[in-house]
């Protein structure tokens, strides 16, 4: 496994007490990274979660949907730890799957709150510390859904093509700092995100890959861990594909 210095760097990760947000935690904390993580449910996180030493992780409950909460938690964090240097935003929820013309009106805008405004909200909190720093690194988690657009999820799709454009912008914005903002485009892996589909849905997805199967959150934390490092000091505004040679670019 690559080793990546993370040794006196903070890292909030959004829905990091289970599935991919989880193996990040793990992977960075295994680094010298002291993890924060920021979710709406911290009341059972992984045993892999629980494993990091306790001096060096900090659960807050957030809801990242919501713009106080996300501050809230910055404050907590920097209360504990003093700064944040690494943000990975992977809270998100797919919604049900269902034609456009049939799609829940409120369904929709909850999968557009958490997905697409969450980034929003924690990546607005956490910049103002890093260009007073002049370090940072953020990791926004699309998916190939963004690239691809998955029928019968028309609000998934949509949400993180946003995620994908608004990570184009913002490294735009923060190139003449040394702030790297990239997102990952994986395919589906098996996390809880599974039970928010139909079996039908699942089957569909990997039916899509290459590969033929779906990706494991390590191999994600492993792509993540990278572009999270210092070492990545020059891209930014980058997707990064995890699809299994699903994506066509």
């Amino acid at each position: 496994m690559n080793s990546y210095d993370f040794n006196s760097q903070v890292a909030a990760i959004t829905g990091g007490c289970n599935g991919i947000g989880a193996a990040i935690a793990d992977r960075l904390a295994a680094s010298g990274a002291k993890t924060a993580i920021w979710d709406m449910d911290i009341s059972a996180p992984e045993e892999r979660v629980t494993a990091i030493d306790c001096d060096n992780l900090f659960l807050t409950q957030t809801d990242v949907s919501d713009l106080a909460s996300v501050e809230a938690a910055q404050a907590a964090t920097e209360e504990k730890f003093g700064k944040v240097d690494v943000l990975v935003n992977c809270a998100g929820i797919a919604g049900p799957t269902s034609v456009l013309a049939d799609y829940p009106a409120d369904a929709w805008r909850k999968v557009q709150d958490v997905n697409t405004n969450g980034t929003f909200h924690t990546c607005r909190t956490v910049i103002p510390g890093m260009i007073a720093r002049n370090y940072g690194r953020i990791v926004n988690v699309a998916s190939v859904a963004g690239k691809e657009g998955n029928p019968n999820a028309s609000a998934y799709s949509t949400s993180k093509a946003a995620v994908i454009a608004m990570t184009k912008s913002l490294g735009k914005e923060l190139a003449g700092y040394d702030i790297a903002v990239n997102c990952i485009t994986p395919a589906a892996a098996k996390t809880r995100i599974f039970d928010q589909v139909s079996e039908d849905f699942v089957e569909f997805m990997l039916s899509k890959i290459p590969r033929g199967r779906f990706v494991t959150v390590e191999e994600i934390a492993n792509m993540v861990s990278w572009i999270a490092s210092a070492e990545n000091s020059f891209t930014t505004g980058a997707v990064f594909d995890l699809s299994g040679g699903r994506a066509t670019y």
